[in-house]
């Protein structure tokens, strides 16, 4: 079986645990890593990889995972489509999914390859569990509780703004919907608490919540990236009322923001050219496996 090759296009929290989970995966082979600083100052799990700073350093990619930040994910897809390799990444700002859809479904198909965005847990599985309970429910309403945890791309947008010298983003759970953000900084040296504060509040991942913003002398004592999800929805199935479903769970975010990107990954090796969701894949194409033997066991 020729495994698929995977480059890994960022090295944080994500970049570190797609690693464990390509090397976890029996028809995937690291093809590299691609870091800023290249191959200066190796971490130990990276010794033995080809470690580069641009994936046209690299041999036969057949497809990018993006563990970059959010808001660079659009210049790094379309960059790579270009070169004809297919791309997953793990967007997470809901409101421009459908923009960023239509503009990496064009340089998809432009390169001849596969995008599969925001294949994270939310938006990604989470989407997938909604989409379904939609479908056996389709009146009425779904509330999509997350926490209490650390959002990851909460905490990278405050990380990103100016005065901010360490950050961690609580996210927790009101009720219906609803979410708490609480935000913990450290303040570089000459900044005012209030001016760094006013631009959190103020930036499109916390304007729409209520945000708690405190300054802490250690951010990295109250770190833990455990995070969860309650999702409920409450409808009708044909005329009959009061249809109840509830998911839940309690995860490593990072952990399953990588899980998930690894099998966006190989999905994207059974799809037509052009960008896609979570909700457009067939699932039984995010598993490894002979398709009717998953068939037997699954259906």
């Amino acid at each position: 079986m020729k495994k698929i090759r995977a480059a890994i296009v960022g090295y944080g929290n994500i970049g570190r645990y797609t690693l464990q989970a390509l090397e976890a995966a029996p028809d995937f082979e690291v093809a590299g890593v691609v870091r800023r600083s290249g191959a200066e100052n190796l971490p130990a799990e990276l010794v033995g990889y080809n470690v580069v700073k641009d994936i046209r350093e690299l041999d036969e990619v057949d497809v990018a995972i993006l563990s970059t930040p959010t808001r660079s994910v659009e210049r790094y897809a379309k960059d790579i489509l270009a070169l004809g390799i297919n791309t997953v990444d793990s967007f997470d700002i809901h409101s421009k999914i459908v923009d960023l859809r239509r503009s990496l479904d064009d340089s998809a198909k432009a390169g001849n390859a596969v995008s599969i965005i925001s294949a994270g847990w939310d938006p990604g599985s989470d989407s997938v569990v909604r989409t379904l309970l939609q479908a056996i429910a389709p009146k009425g309403i779904t509330y999509t509780n997350f926490g209490p945890g650390m959002s990851m791309g909460h905490t990278v947008a405050v990380k990103a703004i100016e005065g901010v010298q360490a950050a961690l983003s609580m996210t927790i759970p009101v009720g219906t919907g609803i979410h708490r953000r609480m935000v913990y900084i450290e303040l570089e040296e000459g900044y005012e608490y209030e001016q760094v504060a006013a631009a959190i509040k103020n930036d499109p991942y916390f304007v729409n919540d209520e945000t708690h913003v405190i300054e802490v002398p250690s951010v990295d004592e109250l770190l833990d990236m455990g995070h969860g999800v309650h999702l409920t929805r409450k409808g009708v199935s044909g005329t009959t009322q009061n249809q109840l479903f509830e998911f839940s769970m309690k995860i490593n975010n990072p952990a399953l923001t990588s899980q998930v990107l690894v099998c966006a990954a190989r999905a994207t090796m059974r799809q037509q050219p052009g960008c896609y969701t979570m909700i457009e894949i067939p699932i039984v194409d995010l598993l490894y496996g002979d398709r009717e033997e998953l068939i037997a066991h699954l259906v």
